[in-house]
């Protein structure tokens, strides 16, 4: 009935624990879905922000299976690094097939043997902007098969990491209009492909996307001066390390979801 879990050694495994765990969802098990997850293993449902346990998951899935019934369906390749495998997938009412009630979603699953410790679970909830949680989940575990062989360890990683955030917070050199990849790992003193590997695995974005999160933060905070004392948008940009306005309207939109003359009038009215 269900595909037999395998040793999870490698992509097989994984291949396989992945499809045998959708398998148990279309069939409307409960407790077929929850034993993929070990009897002290944790399952996460982050839209619901709810945690729950092997048993405890039999019971909410019991529920959800008298209520709704959806086909489940792979997107795209399976990915695993180590320990982890993630995946996207697309959910839809068996009843109805329009396209508002298909929801996409990506599992990312830490692993134990043959069997999770951690299901986290991300999903749109229906009405609402695709979640940038979903791309993320992948982006780190492809991170992780990315720099499987670059001989940078767990604990190096979190301390290139802390050291890579003290430089960004306390000498913000994210001030910097002509910052690129190798001066930032001159500054944290590791390899150019090692920074690579702590931004990307490690923080789960691309380089210009780390840069721009901290230059956003600081225009927010420029941007919320009363008064207009934060000087014009344009001013604003460049000061906090872009080389044009458009470049920087784009990353924060991107970030922030207002364009910077809509985020500071917002914040102007809740100061007054």
């Amino acid at each position: 009935m269900y595909t037999q879990m395998a040793n999870l050694g490698g992509l097989v495994g994984a291949t396989e624990f992945v499809e045998s765990y959708i398998d148990a969802w279309n069939h409307l098990d409960a407790e077929a879905v929850a034993d993929h997850l070990a009897a002290n293993g944790t399952y996460i449902d982050v839209p619901e922000n709810a945690q729950r346990t092997h048993d405890e998951l039999i019971v909410s899935l019991t529920d959800f299976f008298s209520t709704y019934r959806h086909r489940y369906e792979l997107i795209g390749e399976i990915l695993q690094g180590k320990n982890t495998v993630a995946y996207q997938y697309r959910m839809q009412p068996v009843s109805n097939t329009e396209p508002a009630d298909i929801i996409f979603g990506a599992d990312f699953i830490t692993l134990r043997g043959d069997t999770a410790v951690m299901i986290t679970d991300y999903y749109d909830l229906p009405g609402q902007e695709r979640s940038p949680e979903i791309a993320r989940v992948t982006a780190r575990v492809e991170g992780n098969h990315k720099y499987a062989k670059s001989g940078l360890n767990e604990r190096q990683l979190h301390d290139y990491k802390n050291r890579l955030a003290s430089i960004m917070q306390t000498e913000q050199v994210f001030l910097q209009p002509d910052l690129t990849l190798p001066k930032l790992a001159q500054q944290v003193g590791c390899s150019v492909n090692h920074l690579s590997q702590v931004i990307n695995a490690g923080c789960g974005m691309s380089f210009f996307d780390y840069l721009n999160h901290f230059r956003i933060e600081h225009a927010k905070q420029l941007l919320t001066k009363s008064n207009g004392q934060g000087g014009a948008v344009l001013n604003v940009a460049f000061s906090v390390g872009f080389n044009s306005n458009s470049a920087f309207y784009a990353a924060f939109k991107k970030c922030v979801g207002q364009t910077p003359a809509q985020f500071r009038r917002l914040q102007l009215k809740k100061h007054h």
